[in-house]
């Protein structure tokens, strides 16, 4: 399967420090970043061990879109 990023957490430390820093009056307290070069991402598969489950990362290249088990295109353009 495609490896995705999980739900963040409200309790991390982080985010307790940042939600603490934020509260109250005076606005945005931490920058926010804008200034984004890429259009795409890598391509990561997250592989699982049938046997003992040990789960390993793939990285493939970039890509705009990814389809895991789509149709296989055919010589020929239409003709199949």
């Amino acid at each position: 399967t495609q490896y995705k990023t999980g739900k963040a957490s409200l309790y991390a430390q982080g985010k307790r420090r940042y939600d603490r820093k934020q509260a109250g009056f005076g606005g945005q307290t931490k920058p926010v970043f804008h200034k984004k070069a890429k259009t795409t991402k890598k391509i990561v598969l997250r592989l699982q061990c049938n046997t003992c489950k040990a789960v390993c990362m793939h990285p493939l290249k970039r890509c705009k879109t990814f389809e895991i088990g789509g149709d296989k295109k055919g010589k020929g353009g239409l003709y199949q």
